[in-house]
């Protein structure tokens, strides 16, 4: 069962009526979106009354119209502000002069982030190897700000938080260490940290994850459509996006979040926690989104995450946009992880929706998926976990991996955030591949066993490793730009190699051991690449 603590909305002081108020996410300690976008506010109130809300010497005035409910609603539209605080916001309800007052303390503007997904976003800080370190540093950190949504299902869209686990809280013992699968996702709280050391503003972090959750949960019925899904909840067959992939279709759906008891069919069904948990958000003027999910659909439309992600991604960007009234950036930076390792069987699914993380283009941004990042969590395996193999306790690495994604692709600033990702793969003479990365990135090598040939038609990439069609290909020699692969595993065939895979695996190495990465030591992903031909 989940404790609710107690949180403030703001003061209220009644002359006359009772219904004026600030929708329930806006509180005392609360971080509005800073310039160069402006804050959106509303709230309730007596349909036909007056609103005023002042902050500092600006005045805002509206009127309460019926909202889609019915309810009286309002809405104001801030003038951008610079980062700072904290403020006060007061607003006046004028209903033929009946008045009510109602007030927001400690307000800082900032940038906003959300944190999304399942279980492992929703891992919290208290599950970590050392959560003393992080509550250690909670009170070096009063301009981040942190909020988590419940869990929450509506078969129909949602305009305001039915509840909130936590409320606008400073980071502290009480709100950083809230108990297993509660409150704070230790992913959202390490990268807030990590992005208030690199920018200096305030941060608020907002925490909308359920664990053992699949996307089609968290995607609206317009993102589906685009995908064919918009009518099942049922595991669908091939879909003829990846040859082979019936493997990781048929299987039997399996659940990893075992504190949850409910049906597939309440939080799993289409759109339920996009109706709960994330529409009821979209009037709040936000800066990104990190996002942690995909173990749910490795065995369910798993081939077709490769269109339902990004669809999801392009959807949530379009009704942020609209629901802040174009203040919310239309194509808004999001990032997310892709997923790290489990201790099991490998069947080809899990590397499969690796590659379907990426729209099947191996890296981001891409241009199916534009103005996002990602951080690569398969070299960061945890089998000792107490939480099972498929919950990772290094949450630090993850969260570093997505601040400096978020830097480069949300910030503009000129740091590495991508591990290498070869330019061509090419077959030279003596049964030899030269994998050629590009000129900028130097590669470091630590490990020599993770390259796959396939030198059989046709190729299915779903195969597990190890398989007959794909033979291990060890690295003979490399430099900083190139990698030689000895192919001569396929001089029983009567083919020359066809494809060239690279960490597809369930856990391709040991911690932090995988073949290749970069300077700054962040992993190249995971690939699957024609030899030849490489298209960018």
């Amino acid at each position: 069962m989940l404790v609710l603590l107690p949180f403030t909305r703001g003061e209220t002081f009644t002359k006359g009526l009772d219904d004026f108020a600030f929708a329930s996410y806006y509180q005392n300690n609360m971080v509005l979106q800073m310039e160069p976008y402006r804050a959106v506010i509303w709230g309730y109130g007596t349909i036909g009354a007056t609103v005023n809300i002042s902050l500092i010497q600006d005045v805002y005035s509206t009127k309460v119209r019926a909202g889609p409910t019915g309810k009286g609603v309002w809405s104001v539209t801030l003038n951008s502000h610079a980062a700072g605080g904290p403020f006060m916001i007061q607003g006046v309800q004028d209903y033929y002069g009946m008045l009510h007052w109602i007030l927001l303390k400690g307000v800082l503007f900032g940038d906003v982030w959300v944190c999304g997904g399942q279980s492992n976003m929703q891992f919290t800080v208290s599950m970590l190897e050392n959560p003393a370190k992080e509550v250690e540093l909670a009170s070096k950190y009063p301009d981040i700000r942190l909020l988590t949504v419940a869990e929450l299902i509506s078969q129909e869209p949602e305009y305001d938080i039915e509840r909130l686990e936590l409320g606008w809280s400073l980071p502290s013992n009480e709100s950083l260490n809230g108990g297993t699968w509660s409150h704070f996702s230790a992913v959202c709280w390490i990268y807030g940290r990590h992005l208030y050391d690199a920018l200096q503003v305030p941060i608020g972090l907002v925490a909308s994850s359920y664990g053992g959750t699949a996307v089609e949960a968290w995607s609206s019925p317009q993102a589906l459509k685009e995908c064919g899904l918009e009518r099942s909840n049922k595991i669908r067959g091939n879909s003829g996006i990846n040859p082979g992939a019936m493997v990781c279709q048929a299987m039997e759906f399996q659940p990893y979040r075992l504190k949850i008891t409910t049906r597939f069919g309440d939080r799993n069904s289409n759109s339920v926690l996009w109706n709960a948990m994330i529409h009821p958000l979209l009037n709040m003027t936000i800066k990104g989104t990190i996002w942690y999910q995909g173990e749910q659909n490795f065995h369910y439309h798993n081939a077709e995450y490769a269109c339902s992600f990004p669809a999801m991604i392009k959807d949530w960007r379009k009704k942020w946009h609209e629901g802040t009234g174009g203040q919310t950036h239309r194509e808004f930076p999001f990032g997310f992880v892709q997923l790290s390792t489990v201790n099991s069987t490998d069947d080809g699914c899990f590397s499969l929706i690796r590659w379907h993380q990426t729209a099947d283009i191996g890296y981001a941004p891409n241009v199916k998926m534009p103005n996002t990042f990602m951080a690569v969590a398969m070299d960061l395996p945890d089998n000792e976990s107490p939480f099972g193999s498929i919950h990772p306790r290094d949450k630090d690495d993850v969260a570093k991996r997505l601040v400096v994604g978020a830097l480069n692709v949300g910030y503009g600033r000129n740091v590495e955030f991508q591990g290498p990702f070869p330019e061509s793969v090419i077959e030279t003479a003596n049964n030899h591949l030269l994998v050629t990365y590009p000129s900028k990135e130097r590669i470091i090598v630590k490990e020599r066993g993770s390259f796959q040939v396939c030198c059989t038609s046709p190729c299915n990439i779903s195969e597990p490793s190890p398989s007959p069609s794909w033979l291990w290909t060890p690295i003979v020699s490399h430099d900083l730009y190139s990698i030689t692969l000895d192919t001569r595993g396929c001089t029983n065939s009567a083919e020359s190699p066809k494809m060239l895979r690279y960490a597809w695996a369930l856990t391709p190495c040991p911690f932090k051991q995988c073949s290749v990465y970069n300077e700054c030591d962040l992993p190249a992903p995971p690939f699957v690449i024609p030899i030849n031909h490489l298209s960018l």
